[in-house]
């Protein structure tokens, strides 16, 4: 009898292991580095290094099978007489009803290129937690969701020029209204490298008073990953990243996650901001506590997710 319960216990916690990594530490790793890398020169809007960018993320939404939500991945414009591009992928829903309603898991994938002020000889500035980290998040989050679909599609969406001021998610909020798409709501994923510290809660969520997202996602992750910045509030955050124009577009519950609480990196758009400085661990768990909130919002009943009144 006894061998019978340590073999069941075993079998648990090898299983409840094997969810809490069901991401892949290398994976990240590889992708982050390569995000990240000189190579790409900093991602500028428009450059030959974010380029370089878009094709890796095409490859991998194809890869893993996941279509792209126009006839291809990229959604284009133009910045200062320059091409750029949202890339666009679609992992549809698996409720008859509910399928039509969007779900948008997205980071910006672009920084800001070449800085003239080197610091020991380097002046590409590769912004790595911002926000290489976060793209790599998307990438492995629409991995997991194209394996397993929820109930509502899910969008899986990287914004070009989010540092000339919102350019890329301004231009797909004001595209996708005209085009009438039913968005449910949008899950912005903003710098998450590095631990918060000396907080109830794993990230911090702008707006997180708007609606009864954080609520419905704790809920479904068990655990309080999304809470109150009060700072975030102070320094107005919440209309600041890529979330604010598809609140602003479709008045729904848009949010973004981060883990920078402007104490714990120092290098915010500096050439230090590399790959080797984020915490890799971190990640993982944080990305598989995002899959469980995210699921939780997907599977949601009708209008269960929404404004709050004020």
């Amino acid at each position: 009898m006894l061998k019978i319960i340590y073999l069941f216990s075993f079998v648990f916690a090898f299983q409840t292991y094997a969810q809490e990594t069901r991401f892949s530490k290398d994976h990240i790793e590889k992708h982050l580095f390569y995000l990240a890398s000189d190579e790409l020169l900093g991602r500028d809007t428009g450059s030959e290094g974010i380029e370089l960018a878009a094709q890796y993320l095409e490859k991998h939404f194809k890869k893993h099978n996941i279509k792209p939500f126009y006839e291809t991945y990229r959604d284009s414009f133009m910045v200062k007489n320059k091409h750029a591009y949202n890339i666009i992928a679609v992992v549809e829903g698996t409720d008859k009803k509910l399928k039509n309603e969007l779900v948008m898991v997205g980071a910006h994938y672009d920084h800001i290129g070449i800085t003239h002020k080197k610091i020991a000889s380097d002046s590409i500035v590769n912004g790595a937690n911002d926000n290489a980290v976060s793209v790599v998040a998307v990438m492995q989050l629409a991995q997991h969701f194209a394996e397993n679909p929820p109930k509502r599609s899910l969008l899986f969406t990287l914004y070009s020029a989010e540092e000339l001021g919102l350019l890329g998610s301004r231009h797909l909020a004001k595209r996708m209204k005209n085009e009438k798409h039913n968005l449910h709501s949008v899950f912005n994923i903003e710098m998450i490298g590095i631990p918060m510290e000396n907080v109830e809660f794993k990230a911090y969520f702008t707006g997180i008073k708007k609606s009864n997202f954080a609520e419905i996602f704790n809920q479904a992750a068990e655990e309080k990953v999304l809470g109150y910045l009060e700072q975030a509030d102070k320094m107005q955050l919440f209309k600041r990243s890529d979330n604010y124009p598809f609140y602003q577009e479709f008045g729904i519950p848009s949010h973004t996650v981060c883990t920078f609480d402007f104490q714990n990196y120092e290098f915010y758009h500096h050439p230090n901001d590399e790959a080797e400085l984020m915490n890799i661990d971190h990640m993982n768990q944080l990305i598989y506590n995002f899959s469980l909130g995210i699921e939780g919002i997907a599977n949601s009943k009708k209008d269960e997710v929404k404004m709050n009144k004020n």
